[in-house]
């Protein structure tokens, strides 16, 4: 019998902001690929400190959880701005634009979804002050 399960280290997925020229502001890793997952999206985000995410975003169809693994800071949910801290999961509905703040030190998060490619809405200049 074949073991059907998959381990991988995310820090080691390749940083999609590096390629999309975000990189100054956070990591963003989806390691749908290297897990060889089928329906689950997952991804592992990294805010750098004082930093916000470099654009916001919305979904057609897929709902995401956030669930903050460390730092604090704030997330934009269209118009309203709510804090987190540690262990915090922060469900948003497929309409709902999004975007994350870190405090003083990184904010981590590891987000799960839905699998939708093609999905999601970038919105530019999202949280401007």
């Amino acid at each position: 019998m074949v073991a059907d399960y998959t381990v991988r280290n995310l820090r080691e997925a390749e940083d999609a902001a590096v390629q999309g020229g975000f990189s100054e502001t956070q990591e963003a890793r989806f390691p749908a690929k290297e897990l060889g997952l089928e329906s689950l999206g997952l991804s592992h985000q990294v805010v750098k400190a004082g930093k916000r995410h470099a654009f916001g975003h919305r979904h057609g169809e897929a709902e995401e959880v956030y669930v903050v693994l460390s730092g604090r800071g704030r997330c934009r949910l269209d118009d309203e701005i709510v804090e987190v801290r540690p262990l915090d999961a922060i469900r948003v509905g497929p309409s709902v634009t999004r975007a994350f703040e870190a405090g003083a030190e990184p904010l981590e998060l590891i987000v799960f979804s839905r699998r939708a490619p093609g999905d999601a809405e970038l919105v530019p200049d999202f949280w401007k002050e």
